[in-house]
């Protein structure tokens, strides 16, 4: 029995669970309850639906004069314009790729161009490996140089005294995660990127994480450029790019000849994935779809304000109950902080790859790891097995969060499992 939680004026987590084929499977005889939602959510049937629509009836190439590519450019017009919707930008803004650390490696290369040996980047000990190793990367072909800021193991947080001792003239870039996809830390992008434009610098922000459970507003975060990733927010495998017209217009970006000069088509290499852009947008449009309002922002600020109400909900029972169990430590915020429903944990003297499988046993989904934010899991001092991560998505319910915890319970419990 699926237990209700009551916010005004959204979906049920019924209704919104209904919407969704993949949780119908079932697996060793139980209901699949899906916690890997940090690596990648399920996806709703109108997102499929919507996919499946371009490619049986409107699959083109752009920019030509017959229906189908006229009608393949007005979808990719209107994707743009959902995902504006969706970041807070303008759809001149937004650029589609294959991944968010594709779109991160291309973008790197372009600002290079303009940095010289010496000049510096500022990245995160907190982030996912896609906003530090692109930089690296151009650091090594360049010449420039990399500061990394620490944060607390202890609490899961910036230590934002350091990024303001990290910053200098000679700073080009600062690459902020705004939430952590390994501890669910919420990170104050606003207070950092302050700190990085009165110094000079540019700000990159990775939205991964944070755009599933926080509606973005790039303007409010005081980003230059900031990049997330569709099927973490219920759509397909494909990256998305915000960046300020005027920025992206001044760089010299790698690309063919004759392709646009313009933003946002410059930063974009190739032919697109039409279908995972369409789908895309149907994301945005899903999640609108749980609210209401007057426009469709409007929406999706009713639908994240709920979403958030009921995440809390969640995460403050996880984490409870996890710290309660004998031999379990969690990682990251306490629920009182700013943080995303994902929590990180390891049960002492279980590898978590033995708690991950044991969980699947019972139709518990989690993953296991470093999830490429490796030099946080390395802080944390389990670089060699990792951690257990468990991610609360819209259609998570408080029965699926006591099913995760009675499972670690179990294993906890087993013959041979150490007792303190």
């Amino acid at each position: 029995m699926t237990t209700a939680m009551t916010t005004p004026a959204v979906a049920s987590v019924e209704t919104i669970r209904s919407r969704f084929p993949a949780l119908e499977r079932r697996h060793n005889g139980a209901p699949v309850a899906y916690f890997d939602g940090p690596g990648g959510t399920q996806v709703p049937q109108p997102v499929v639906d919507a996919i499946s629509d371009y490619l049986l009836h409107h699959n083109a190439n752009t920019h030509w004069a017959y229906p189908t590519s006229i009608e393949t450019d007005a979808l990719i017009e209107a994707a743009r314009a959902a995902l504006a919707d969706f970041l807070g930008g303008r759809p001149s803004e937004i650029a589609f790729g294959a991944n968010m650390t594709t779109l991160t490696f291309h973008l790197g290369r372009a600002l290079g161009r303009r940095w010289s040996q010496g000049d510096e980047i500022v990245v995160t000990e907190l982030d996912h490996h896609a906003n530090v190793d692109p930089w690296r990367q151009l650091a090594k072909e360049r010449g420039l140089s990399v500061k990394a800021v620490p944060f607390r193991a202890a609490t899961g947080q910036l230590e934002m005294d350091a990024l303001a001792a990290a910053l200098s003239p000679r700073t080009r870039l600062v690459a902020i995660g705004a939430a952590s996809n390994a501890l669910g830390t919420i990170n104050d992008v606003r207070r950092g990127a302050d700190m990085a434009h009165a110094a000079g610098a540019l700000v990159f922000v990775d939205a991964v994480h944070y755009a599933p459970h926080a509606l973005v507003d790039v303007t409010a975060l005081g980003a230059d450029f900031l990049a997330c990733s569709a099927y973490k927010f219920y759509g397909p495998h494909i990256g998305v790019l915000w960046g300020r017209q005027a920025l992206v217009e001044a760089l010299e970006l790698p690309k063919l000849q004759p392709a646009p000069e313009s933003s946002p088509e410059s930063l974009e290499t190739g032919t697109q994935n039409h279908e995972g852009i369409v789908g895309a947008a149907a994301a945005v449009d899903f999640l609108a779809s749980l609210a209401e309002g007057s426009s469709r922002r409007a929406r999706l600020e009713g639908a994240f304000k709920a979403l958030h109400s009921r995440g809390q909900e969640l995460v403050e029972r996880l984490w409870s109950g996890l710290q309660a169990l004998d031999g379990v430590s969690v990682y990251g915020p306490s629920p009182g902080e700013p943080r995303t429903p994902t929590v990180s944990f390891t049960l002492r003297g279980v590898p978590s790859d033995d708690v991950a499988r044991a969980l699947a046993e019972r139709a518990i989904f989690v993953s296991n790891g470093d999830f490429y934010a490796t030099t946080a899991v390395l802080r944390l001092g389990h670089a060699a097995d990792g951690v257990v991560r468990a991610g609360c998505a819209c259609y998570t319910t408080l029965d699926e969060v006591e099913r995760l915890l009675d499972g670690v319970r179990t294993i906890a419990s087993r013959p041979g499992s150490p007792r303190p």
